[in-house]
């Protein structure tokens, strides 16, 4: 099996296994290596304690047999002539076990193979000096050297303990990231079972505090957007669904009286029926297709744009409403965006106002500094569009409903039954596509909407505003 289809608990099962076999291995060897060197210096300090004893007892004359007390101990009197005069009863050569010499009156240590010894063993010697008959001798001590491994039963007491840690370490490993992932798991069964049906179901959210917790709450809020835009798709559709069946039935209806009374109905009269339905079906679909624009995220074009220059050249043509427009311009008001889909932000404003003004609209563009704009995305100014009619308003807590797609108060339906509710949403996202805002705020009568983006003085004129291509089809009108 490859690397990376190991799951992550074997992957860390192997890895904490590797590093603690390596681990206890050094461990184990940096123990037998102190054990030795400490079991070395105190075979020396016993051989050099060895030597020095019958170095002075020769000294003395008194030479106390056994010359050692331990079978694997030897030891040698050289006198100066370089001839054994004396040795352990273990040693039957009588050539010198070593050559070195003591350097001064200090004893001298070195390693020596073979010579007297057996073949392939090496024996620490020990060189100590003594005096005899005016003649300076040398008595030599010596041991087998000690093995690396010291002594068996330690070698296997401390490559079981090893062997023991290494295996305890890989289990914790193991434990400790099965435990970890545990809520991964839980979570991955959960998104499993999570679908359409299902959509308010949740993963479960670790009590520890740690990246998994993390996880899980991000998790759980992508969910509740998902969960949101499901629901509003679901409204969406049902609304479209609605407001395209009613001038379908209209039509359908009329097509069933033509049938059954064809004497009563004229050609005339049945396109002009058709007309009007046919001109709500297509600012539906106009609507519609503005709003999958909207919702693709397709990005719009950045130009420098004059906002009182676009305002005026709507006042201009308006001068067929009913309604009075004065427009107060505050010159040099720049943005930058996508100079159609202002104009249609504009015209859906301009729309709904000509629906509810009594005689007046009013339009101001001016420019606020940023601390009037009262936003941190406005921190280095904005410019401000509002449109003012003389209608009967907007009530506080109705002023957010007229934003939502296909919401339309009972005023609306009255004054304009055949509206479609999606030009103050289309005029909203195109607002904030531009990194905008458009609220409705109070004012003395009728409803006041504020559009404030941000000034072409603080804004690249390459542009970095996600916007969106916003073309208006032929027959495309707000709602």
């Amino acid at each position: 099996m490859s690397g990376h289809r190991l799951s992550i608990t074997t992957r860390i099962t192997l890895f904490t296994g590797a590093v603690a076999v390596v681990l206890s291995a050094l461990l184990a060897t940096l123990l037998m290596i102190g054990i030795r060197y400490f079991a070395t210096s105190n075979l020396t300090k016993e051989l050099q304690a060895n030597a020095g004893r019958v170095a002075i007892q020769i000294e003395r004359g008194i030479v106390a047999y056994p010359l050692v007390h331990h079978e694997s101990r030897s030891l040698q009197v050289v006198d100066s002539q370089g001839r054994v005069v004396d040795s352990s009863g273990n040693l039957r050569s009588t050539q010198p076990m070593a050559t070195f010499t003591p350097d001064g009156e200090e004893g001298a240590t070195s390693v020596v193979c073979g010579r007297i010894f057996p073949s392939g063993e090496c024996d620490l010697v020990v060189a100590q000096w003594t005096h005899h008959a005016g003649q300076r001798w040398i008595v030599y001590s010596a041991s087998p050297v000690i093995p690396p491994w010291v002594d068996p039963r330690l070698a296997g007491l401390v490559g079981g303990s090893a062997v023991a840690l290494a295996a305890a370490v890989t289990y914790l490993g193991h434990r400790i990231a099965t435990v970890s992932l545990q809520p991964v798991d839980a979570i991955r069964v959960e998104l499993d079972e999570i679908n359409a049906a299902s959509a308010g179901r949740r993963v479960p959210v670790p009590p520890s505090d740690d990246e998994i917790h993390a996880l899980a709450e991000s998790v759980n809020h992508t969910l509740n957007r998902l969960q949101a835009a499901m629901e509003q798709q679901r409204q969406f559709v049902s609304d479209a669904s609605h407001d395209l069946r009613s001038p379908l039935a209209a039509m359908r209806a009329e097509v069933e009286d033509a049938l059954i009374a064809p004497q009563e109905t004229s050609v005339a009269m049945l396109a002009s029926t058709f007309l009007g339905g046919l001109n709500r079906l297509q600012a539906i679909v106009g609507d519609l297709l503005t709003l999958a624009r909207l919702d693709a995220g397709l990005p719009g074009a950045h130009d420098r744009i004059d906002l009182s220059e676009l305002v005026s050249a709507e006042c201009g043509i308006r001068h067929t409403s009913a309604t009075r427009i004065e427009c107060s311009l505050e010159p040099g008001v720049t943005v930058i965006g996508d100079r159609l889909r202002l104009g249609r932000l504009l015209t859906n404003l301009v729309d709904n106002a000509e629906r509810h003004a009594e005689t007046l609209i009013t339009i101001t563009v001016r420019r606020e500094s940023g601390d009037e704009c009262g936003d941190l995305a406005f921190q280095h100014g904005c410019a401000v569009m509002e449109v003012l009619d003389d209608g009967a308003g907007i009530e506080p807590d109705k002023r957010e409903l007229v934003f939502q797609r296909f919401a339309r108060l009972k005023a609306s339906r009255h004054l304009d039954p055949g509206g479609t509710g999606l030009g103050l949403p289309i005029a909203r996202q195109i607002a904030e596509a531009g990194r905008g805002t458009l609220r409705i705020e109070d004012s003395p009568r009728g409803a006041r909407f504020v559009l404030r983006l941000p000034s072409a003085s603080s804004t690249d004129d390459q542009g970095d505003i996600a916007g969106y291509n916003i073309r208006q089809e032929p027959g495309e009108r707000s709602g």
